[in-house]
Order: C-alpha cells, then sequence, then structure tokens
C-alpha cells in the first residue's frame, strides 16, 4: 500500500469532517436566537414606571424645553401642535387658576404627547419654582391645576464671626442667600445697623430648609430662631405666632418684645454710610466754610432698589435743583422722611408705600460726587439725625400670651446656647 496516498486521502476526510462540525454549529447551534431558547431559561425585564407630575412618562413622547425670550403661553402650544381656536379655548380656561402672561425666562416646562406615528399633544406642564408646578390637560376636555410636589422639611443650624459684612461671611459659608436677607430684612432689619457690624460680631441661626424629590433645594421655609451679638449686645429672635395679628408670625427677644419698630434702621440692603448728619460739616471745596449735612448718605451702586423706611403716603415726589430726583413720605403726624439722588422714581402723590416698599433707585441726580441716597428725616417739621431719636416700637406681645410664649422659646433658646 502507497502510505502518502493513504495519508493524503486520510487529511482530506478529517478536514471535510471538522468543516462539516462547523457548518452544523454555524448553522443550528449558532443560528438560535433568544426567541427559540427554551421558555424557562428566558428572564423578562419589566420596564419600570417613570411617574413625575402625576404621569407615567412611559406612556407618552415627553418633550422637555425651558421658556425663551419671545415665548409666550400661545406661543409654545403653536410650537408643539396647537393652534387657535383651541390655544384661546386653553387660556380662557387655564385663567382661573393661573395667569398665562407670568410665564417667565428660563423656566422649564413639559409636553406630553401620544405614542403613534402622529404625535398629538395631550398635557402641558410649566414650573414656575422648585414646588408648585401647573398641569393642563386639552384631551376631550380642558382641565387645568396648580399642584405642589411632596416637601420635605430639614432642621438646620448655623452659625458664624463677622469678618468683614453679614453678607460675605455668610456667604464664604456657602449659606443660602434668602438666608442672608431674612436675617437682615426680617429679623434685625430694625435693631442692627448692618452698615456698622464690628469684627468679632456673632450670629447663630436655627432654620428650617425645604427640599423636593429628596434632594432638590427648594428655598428656606422659616427661620424658628436666631442669635447676634453686636458690640458686645446680644439680641435673640424667636419666631412665634401672635393671634391678635391674624395669626402672623413675628419675631420676639426672649422678653417677649417685639424686634419690629417702626422705622428701619436704612433704606438700603448692605449699604454703608458715607456721609452722617453733621450740622458742623465743614467742606475744603467751599473754602472750609460750615455748611451743615441734615441727611445720611448711603452709598451703593446706581439702581440699588431704595426701600420706604416706615408705612406712609407720598407727598412728594419729583426733581429739584440739588436734590435731584426724590420722594418724600409722611408716615404720621410728627415723623416724614425723604430720599435724594434718585436715578428713578418709582411712586408718584398720593401713593400709600409699606415699609419695605421699593420706592425708587439709587443715582447720582442733583449735586453729588457718586452714587447714594441721601436719607432726610423730619420730626415736627424739623430735619433731624434718625440714628438719635427714640423711634417707637411695633404692637408689644399680649400679656395673656406671654406664658405660651415663654413655654415656646425654652428649647429654642437652649438650643441656640449649645450652638458652638
Amino acid at each position: 500500500m502507497d502510505l502518502t496516498k493513504y495519508k493524503k486521502y486520510f487529511n482530506i476526510k478529517f478536514f471535510l469532517s471538522g468543516f462539516v462540525v462547523v457548518i452544523f454549529y454555524n448553522l443550528v447551534i449558532k443560528s438560535c436566537s433568544e426567541d427559540e431558547l427554551p421558555q424557562e431559561n428566558k428572564v423578562e425585564i419589566p420596564q419600570q414606571d417613570n411617574y413625575k407630575f402625576g404621569y407615567n412618562f412611559n406612556n407618552y413622547q415627553v418633550v422637555n424645553d425651558t421658556v425663551r425670550s419671545g415665548d409666550s403661553f400661545g406661543v409654545l402650544l403653536e410650537k408643539h401642535q396647537l393652534f387657535y381656536p383651541k390655544i384661546h379655548h386653553i387660556a380662557e380656561k387655564t385663567k382661573e387658576v393661573f395667569d398665562v402672561r407670568r410665564l417667565r425666562i428660563g423656566k422649564p416646562y413639559t409636553v406630553l404627547f401620544s405614542k403613534g406615528a402622529v404625535k398629538t399633544p395631550l398635557v402641558f406642564i410649566y414650573q414656575p419654582n422648585k414646588v408648585e408646578y401647573l398641569v393642563v390637560e386639552f384631551c376631550d376636555s380642558i382641565i387645568s391645576s396648580i399642584e405642589r410636589k411632596p416637601v420635605k422639611i430639614i432642621e438646620k443650624e448655623t452659625f458664624g464671626f463677622i469678618e468683614n459684612t453679614l453678607s460675605e461671611t455668610m456667604e464664604d459659608q456657602g449659606l443660602p442667600s434668602q438666608l442672608i436677607y431674612d436675617m437682615s430684612d426680617d429679623i434685625y432689619a430694625w435693631t442692627i445697623d448692618f452698615s456698622r457690624l464690628q469684627k468679632g460680631d456673632n450670629f447663630k441661626v436655627i432654620y428650617n430648609q425645604r427640599f423636593v424629590d429628596d434632594s432638590v433645594y427648594a428655598g428656606i421655609e422659616s427661620i424658628k430662631a436666631a442669635f447676634f451679638e453686636h458690640k458686645g449686645e446680644s439680641f435673640y429672635a424667636f419666631n412665634f405666632m401672635n393671634e391678635e395679628s391674624k395669626n402672623n408670625t413675628d419675631y420676639f427677644d426672649e422678653n417677649a418684645k417685639s424686634l419690629r419698630k417702626a422705622f428701619l434702621k436704612a433704606p438700603l440692603q448692605f449699604s454703608r454710610i458715607s456721609s452722617r448728619y453733621n450740622l458742623k460739616r465743614r467742606i475744603a471745596f467751599y473754602g472750609n466754610r460750615v455748611k451743615p449735612h441734615k441727611g445720611t448718605d448711603f452709598a451703593a451702586p446706581i439702581g440699588t432698589p431704595i426701600l420706604a423706611t416706615a408705612n406712609g403716603t407720598v407727598i412728594e415726589s419729583r426733581r429739584k435743583g440739588g436734590n435731584g430726583n426724590y420722594v418724600k413720605i409722611r408716615h404720621n403726624a410728627t415723623y416724614s422722611t425723604q430720599y435724594l439722588h434718585m436715578s428713578k422714581r418709582l411712586v408718584k402723590v398720593g401713593d400709600y408705600v409699606k415699609q419695605g416698599d421699593v420706592i425708587g433707585k439709587v443715582g447720582m441726580t442733583g449735586k453729588t460726587a457718586g452714587p447714594h441716597v441721601c436719607y432726610r428725616f423730619w420730626k415736627n417739621g424739623k430735619q433731624v439725625d434718625p440714628f438719635r431719636q427714640k423711634l417707637p416700637d411695633a404692637k408689644a406681645l399680649p400679656a395673656y400670651l406671654k406664658p405660651n410664649f415663654e413655654e415656646f422659646i425654652a428649647p429654642l433658646k437652649q438650643q441656640l446656647d449649645s450652638i458652638n
């Protein structure tokens, strides 16, 4: 026998056998798809629900966007395949719960469409803030409502030592800006002149923060209690419900005395005094002659809001000589205030304004070397220094509420005192 021929035959046979096995594997075994595998080995993963705003987003085609410049309610709906007169009907129905003219640039909105070849808009959702949202359904009938996301309230504590200003100190600690304004405007605006803080002054605060979706910060709910040490003097503040003021809360010190006074300390937020009331002021430009300064100047950038320091009626709103644009407010038979050098006046004669209302903007009109507001304070028709006046307090807490107040503040005061 020819062994060479035999080997050749054997190699060809072996090769063909292997080739057949590979073909069989590819055609039979490898070609089994998941659907052809035995059912007991197949694992189905159900689609998880995706609920937002009360809707399962899995059931819709979803478009998320934000309101842009030039967008109106009608423009937005038209962009998403809704047209007049239906837009008009939707706007009229929605007016009962929300003024659609109040859409704001940068705020998010969502449109839910039906699934399928033809996209039909079914729901419009607009979020004016992190907690509330407007829902408008326009399926068989038009339904609109304002809803609120579930809010979680978390109590926080903080403290700090003043290095420069209150705002800089709190911002350096990463504290919410709303907390800064609430401290300076709502609580201590009547008792502490924040333009004259000293290094070493310190504060402690107990406050509640709001969170939606467990982690999204949604602002300050309330300040429960605060402590401020200024020039070695302690100022406590406790947020207490005053039943005699239509169940509104207000801030009282540890002796149940209201922190709210008839006049704010200053007509600007976070400003500095550049020139004080001084009847003996001498100015080098005028040959060092005495030229009395009967106002208090608060320096601030042009456009800074000017606040009414107390409730009252506007008796003058005009531009005149060195005063420039100014507003004068009569508060009662004894007191009036005047605000000079405005870039813009925002009230007119006869308007009634409340304490803290914006009445104008800081400017440089009239005779002035830089942007500021000259704040003038009148008592019985005579200009006086507001910082030397003993101004009236707000209505005190009624005596019958004091036992409840003392019981209420006891744990809060202990908590404040223990913050280090």
